[in-house]
């Protein structure tokens, strides 16, 4: 079977990487298929998966290119003959699904991360996107949707006959809760003093995370005792580097420290640095790293975007804002912060909620009956 994603790279590309590590290698032989990516490809090859490179397979639109892609990834199914192609994120999931309708793949399986259409396009643009997705689901056996949230959306915009809608979590094992100990030496490996207060962010740096909200949101709290932390990076890392050593206005409180992390491989073990975890996304599907902190029991504020709601019930387990207003997440970063006991018993229920769900085996059943189609 082929995994095909356009970036092996970020929460996608980790539940790609993660779905086939855990599959039966006696039942599946698994060969990922990316265009580009990160430090995930070297995570495959050193599990043993097959890992096949198609550098014309990118994310931005691109006629020509998209052309050369869809080529090599049909003469690359008919080649390999596979049974099963599972696609990946929006571009692999066009190209990926056509060419393995045309290679004649037996079965065709999609996973939704999100989706391609979102509210801060145009009516236009949204309603391509749309129709594009519904005659894509005619050639699709199975759609894995990651959240309720998402998998309701698939089945109200009809992306695909409803009883082929499944919807899968992420698959996150391990996380202990925070513990001092656990806070200080999280802190020194971000060189952070151990007595500030730290809310943190883990994504990419793109315009889907709305990263430059985040700044805003910190700038907006108004707390010089408040650092904040984004670890992950991507393609506007320049630009918000520039918007966190940007200074403040004659007058205005004083610009918060930003620490820009970078990617990191070792995320669970740097989540209890953080008194808040606030992620400003303008669309989601359900985000890995809020399950991951979640785990680690770090308050969550995060926005009211597709299948967050899954995990983020407003006043229980974290609190939901709207996009694109860091007046509220800011509002809603200083309430966690000045009642610690109201935030540690949200992340206290968080935990109680999510523990036993989100596994690597809970992940494999889905897959395996996906893919074979419960036989």
């Amino acid at each position: 079977m082929a995994t095909v994603i356009t970036r092996l790279e970020g929460g996608a590309g980790i539940l790609a990487l993660r779905g086939a590590r855990a599959l039966d290698r006696g039942e599946f032989a698994a060969t990922i298929v990316t265009g580009s990516g990160d430090r995930l490809l070297d995570e495959a090859a050193a599990a043993g998966l097959e890992v096949r490179i198609e550098p014309v397979l990118r994310r931005p639109i691109d006629p020509r290119g998209d052309l050369r892609a869809f080529r090599a990834l049909s003469a690359l199914f008919a080649q390999q003959n596979f049974d099963v192609v599972h696609t990946h994120t929006s571009k692999a999931g066009v190209l990926g699904r056509i060419a393995a309708r045309r290679a004649g793949v037996p079965r065709i399986v999609h996973t939704y991360h999100g989706f391609p259409f979102h509210e801060f396009q145009s009516r236009a643009q949204r309603g391509a996107y749309v129709a594009i997705e519904r005659r894509l689901g005619r050639i699709t056996d199975v759609v894995l949707c990651v959240g309720t949230g998402v998998a309701v959306e698939a089945v109200r915009r009809g992306l695909a006959a409803p009883q082929r809608i499944r919807t899968i979590g992420v698959a996150v094992d391990g996380g202990q809760p925070r513990t001092t100990e656990a806070r200080d030496k999280a802190r020194q490996a971000l060189g952070i003093p151990a007595g500030a207060a730290v809310v943190g962010a883990v994504g990419r740096l793109t315009y889907q995370k709305a990263p430059e909200d985040f700044i805003a949101a910190l700038r907006q709290l108004g707390r010089p005792d408040v650092v904040g932390v984004w670890v992950g990076g991507g393609e506007l890392a320049g630009r918000i580097g520039q918007l966190a050593a940007r200074a403040g206005r004659p007058g205005s409180p004083p610009a918060p420290r930003v620490v820009l992390a970078g990617e990191r491989t070792d995320v669970p073990d740097i989540l209890p640095a953080f008194d808040v975890f606030a992620l400003p996304s303008r669309y989601e599907g359900l985000p890995t790293s809020v399950v991951e902190a979640m785990r680690c029991e770090v308050p969550v504020v995060a926005t009211a975007v597709n299948a967050v709601g899954d995990v983020v019930i407003p006043g229980e387990t974290g609190l939901l804002v709207p996009p694109r207003r860091p007046d509220l997440l800011a509002a809603a970063i200083g309430y966690l912060l000045d009642r610690p006991a109201v935030a540690a018993r949200m992340a206290a229920t968080a935990r109680a909620r999510i523990d036993g769900r989100f596994s690597t085996a809970e992940l494999l059943a889905t897959l395996t009956e996906a893919y074979t189609g419960g036989r």
